[in-house]
């Protein structure tokens, strides 16, 4: 009997040391447990649950619609029209944006926002199909789940003023249309506008290939447009009459490579020649480039570019020519929030990962199979509550100006099949289809309950508020965009209303 104690209390002893490892191993997990589910969270869930046939329509509308950065008509009217439906006042038109909006429902504190996306990118167009097969070649496609995205912020704000208008619950909510995240674009607008302020706190999510809740921040940005202007001449017979625009370019970017290896090792600086020039025969008198400048934060993109400036102003003395340069966006790194992500990941823990068939998870694999990457399929798990192992980000969004305006959180749900790329026509084809509205019917559900969660505590709010100003570190909003420019529009189509 006390061999049998003994024994016990070793495996007990052994495990708790195995437990302490594990945690010696990665320090920066944080344990989070499930949330609760509430009356009214279960009211909530099961409006997403009763409202899918309706969303599954509206997501595949927008994802047939697939409007790029700018244009998307089509895809902000649908979801405007659907909050109007819903009985949220809808503002169309903000900040200059003719494809922006702002649906408000409620009155008093708090106030929360969701942040909806919904432009698709350049010649991505497919079909749901497991192999590259677009609908018109060439055409646009929804590569990143903007579509998804979209229809599921407007679900989870209507689930939850479903909720509160039953239980005249107080609070204003206030669902943003975004448009053109992908060129970084909408929100630095709408920010500068203010027509993020006043929030307590704002809630967004993306599709993933994962699912879990992210406090990783991003990089700040500058993009920019570089023209160069010279002379033209016959490249054979007088090329010394000439003064090569092309050659600024080339400069520039032959500047810019060098310097690279000066800048600190969190900067990136990356570009594409859009017009270089009609013929080999012939001096160049335009040129033209698209100019990203990335770092960890939006003081050390100011300092960056600064330096890129001067490179493109050696360039143009070496080469004779002259230059113009159009700022187009800039962005600051995003401000993660602890306090208000584990409320979402407790959410995320209680609704759960979306449950694929196996003919969804074949499809997945099939599409993996096409790509030339392993067959895992979907992913069904949820990957831990963390803090980032490193402090910056590869990419940008113009996420990140709301965050520095309000806390705002952030939530992946998968529906990509692992291990293949990002921004893919792989992305669009499980976009449009049932893998997309599980993806839907998950993310909607989470943010409808953190929402409430939101609303029924505000002592959360206050931590999550508390939080922000700390990692603001005195610092206030300033836009990044020069005070006169003006967003760019794109034109309707023929025939759109």
């Amino acid at each position: 009997m006390k061999k049998t104690v003994m024994l016990g209390s070793i495996l007990i002893l052994a495990a708790a040391c195995i437990l302490s490892a594990a945690e010696d191993v990665n320090p920066l997990l944080i344990k989070v447990n499930p949330a609760k589910l509430t009356p009214l969270k279960k009211e909530a869930l099961a409006w997403v649950d009763a409202a899918m046939p309706e969303l599954a329509k509206l997501n595949d509308e927008i994802w047939r619609a697939a409007e790029v950065a700018m244009g998307e008509y089509r895809s902000s009217e649908a979801l405007a029209s659907y909050l109007e439906g819903a009985g949220f006042k809808v503002e169309r038109g903000v900040a200059g944006l003719p494809t922006a909006f702002v649906g408000t429902y409620g009155s008093g504190q708090p106030v929360i926002g969701f942040l909806a996306e919904y432009d698709a990118l350049p010649g991505l167009s497919q079909e749901a199909a497991t192999v590259k097969k677009p609908v018109i070649e060439g055409d646009p496609g929804h590569g990143c789940g903007h579509n998804i995205f979209g229809v599921a912020i407007v679900a989870s704000a209507v689930a939850a003023k479903d909720v509160m208008a039953r239980h005249k619950m107080a609070g204003t909510l206030k669902v943003f249309g975004c448009p053109a995240e992908e060129t970084v674009e909408g929100k630095v607008f709408m920010a500068r506008a203010g027509v993020f302020d006043g929030l307590s706190c704002c809630i967004q999510w993306h599709p993933s290939d994962d699912n879990g809740v992210s406090l990783g921040s991003s990089n700040a940005l500058n993009q920019f447009e570089l023209e160069f202007f010279g002379r033209t001449a016959h490249s054979a017979g007088d090329p010394w009459h000439g003064r090569s625009a092309l050659d600024g370019i080339e400069l520039t970017d032959i500047g810019l490579n060098f310097l690279r290896e000066h800048l600190q090792p969190t900067a990136r600086i990356h570009y594409v020649i859009i017009e270089g020039g009609g013929a080999p025969n012939v001096v160049p008198d335009h040129a033209r480039a698209w100019y990203y400048v990335r770092d960890i934060d939006r003081e050390s993109v100011e300092k960056d570019y600064e330096r890129v400036l001067k490179v493109i102003e050696g360039a143009s003395l070496m080469t004779g020519t002259t230059y113009k340069i159009h700022f187009k966006s800039g962005v600051h790194e995003t401000l993660a929030n602890k306090a208000g992500g584990e409320v979402v990941y407790s959410n995320l823990l209680l609704v759960g990962p979306p449950l694929f068939t196996d003919e969804e998870q074949a499809f997945a694999k099939n599409i993996q199979k096409s790509v030339g990457v392993e067959e895992k399929g979907l992913t069904t798990k949820i990957e831990p509550f963390s803090l980032p192992e490193k402090s910056w980000g590869s990419g940008s969004t113009d996420v990140a100006e709301v965050s520095w305006l309000t806390p705002t959180t952030a939530l992946g749900v998968a529906f990509t099949p692992l291990g293949t790329p990002g921004h893919h026509w792989s992305a669009a084809a499980c976009a449009g289809m049932s893998i997309g509205h599980k993806c839907l019917a998950v993310a909607a559900k989470v943010m409808a309950a953190s929402c409430l969660d939101f609303i029924a505590q505000p002592e959360v709010i206050k931590k999550m508020r508390d939080e922000w100003t700390a990692r603001k570190k005195g610092r206030e909003y300033k836009s990044p965009l020069p005070a006169d420019l003006q967003p760019r529009v794109l034109p309707r189509k023929e025939g759109e209303r």
